[in-house]
């Protein structure tokens, strides 16, 4: 959420409810072409490119790469290899599904 502030009930169910009006929308576009326009509009090239980064990191952890070689091999810090790893491990499974159903 934010850094390290607590905040109220309200925000956070507000959070939670625009998280599940976004996954509708991805949930809902099918297209490819769509959908890349439609990130495109939604994030900035940042946020994008750190969404493609983390993706590619997990694709490495999950073929056993050493962690300073995915951080040399993407650019990623060590630190984000790291998180990546542990959301791929025990995360939601999410990393997972889209690993197995081709090679990102």
């Amino acid at each position: 959420m934010t850094s390290g502030k607590v905040l109220p009930a309200d925000a956070h169910d507000e959070t939670v409810q625009r998280f599940d009006v976004l996954v509708d929308a991805f949930v809902r576009v099918r297209d490819p072409e769509i959908m890349a326009a439609f990130l495109h509009d939604l994030c900035t090239t940042a946020e994008l490119d750190a969404m493609g980064q983390r993706l590619q990191v997990a694709r490495l952890v999950s073929e056993t790469v050493p962690y300073q070689e995915i951080s040399r091999r993407t650019g990623a810090s060590t630190a984000t290899v790291t998180r990546v790893a542990h959301w791929l491990r025990y995360g939601e499974g999410g990393y997972d599904v889209v690993l197995k159903r081709g090679r990102p």
